[in-house]
């Protein structure tokens, strides 16, 4: 097992360096074409898909090797399903997260159970490295959902979260004290993606109310530490948001400004993206939860960063 800081490390540096790029990793995937169809969560081999920090990383391994196929495996699976991987194909990083409850005994010899942590690194390999699959792993994804079916799935989603959603001037951003949603006026968005990648964005703030996940950075002003926490959550949430269903996430200019703060919190904890992944995951699966019939997270590999 790879040791746990040794994990975080090459996760944040992966998004580190990124972030001095002025990119943004969670948005990487839309910006090519997908070859296998509309750009979703990369997935395991049984078609579950990936979570948290995994999304964020294998979107970024696909980017940097320009893979176009969704679905990754283990060396072991690739060989289980008759398939070879090919000489010198490089692997990628996937993490499985839990926790483990250990007894420990004091010096006057008391015993106290103590939760501890753990992050296990494996290797995975793209379908696209991967020689003698069976053919359903190469093959195109069927026809997709047109752009105005695809907002008529958001607008129902955000319908049924219950949120209070106001409309009107110019700003978009989540009030916590009176516990509602500001929203611009739908026509002054570009379009609807536009405007539905926005509200993405506001619901996963909207998540952090104490009612709800209670999800608190310790936000005190503009641009503090909480602050650009927070903000980091909402926008890898907002990303899992919109890809889920089916909606390319605008990338909001007003929050470029935000990289500096990111990459200040990175630098200073190496810890800070994988708990923002998976902060926004657990944001993302509580508006799935909402939802009258939703399936969307289920079969999911288990494990969450605490």
């Amino acid at each position: 097992m790879v040791p746990l800081t040794d994990l975080h490390t090459r996760i944040t540096d992966t998004i580190i360096a990124d972030l001095e790029q002025g990119v943004r990793t969670w948005l990487k995937p839309w910006n090519t074409e997908h070859a296998a169809g509309q750009i979703n969560r990369p997935l395991r081999a049984g078609g579950q898909p990936y979570r948290g920090i995994n999304v964020l990383m294998l979107w970024t391994a696909a980017m940097n090797q320009n893979f176009t196929a969704p679905t990754w495996m283990t060396y072991q699976q690739a060989k289980e399903l008759k398939g070879n991987v090919r000489k010198d194909s490089k692997g990628s990083l996937v993490v499985y997260s839990n926790r483990i409850t250990r007894t420990q005994t004091a010096e006057d010899g008391e015993e106290s159970e103590r939760t501890v942590s753990f992050l296990k690194g494996y290797t995975v390999f793209n379908v696209e490295q991967i020689e003698g699959l069976p053919a359903h792993f190469y093959a195109t994804a069927s026809p997709q959902l047109d752009s105005a079916q695809r907002i008529e799935v958001a607008d129902q989603f955000f319908a049924h979260t219950g949120a209070d959603i106001r409309h009107g001037g110019n700003q978009a951003y989540y009030a916590p004290e009176p516990d509602y949603v500001q929203m611009p006026p739908f026509e002054s968005f570009r379009d609807a993606a536009s405007y539905c990648s926005t509200l993405c964005h506001e619901l996963t703030h909207w998540t952090k109310h104490a009612i709800r996940l209670d999800r608190d950075f310790g936000r005190r002003k503009f641009g503090d530490e909480g602050y650009a926490r927070e903000e980091l959550v909402a926008e890898i949430g907002a990303a899992f948001l919109c890809c889920d269903l089916g909606i390319t996430p605008e990338p909001r200019e007003d929050h470029v400004a935000y990289l500096g703060y990111w990459l200040k919190v990175l630098k200073e904890d190496k810890r800070a993206i994988v708990q923002a992944a998976s902060h926004a995951q657990r944001a993302v699966e509580f508006l799935h939860g909402l939802q009258p019939s939703d399936t969307a997270t289920e079969g999911c590999e288990p494990g969450v960063e605490p």
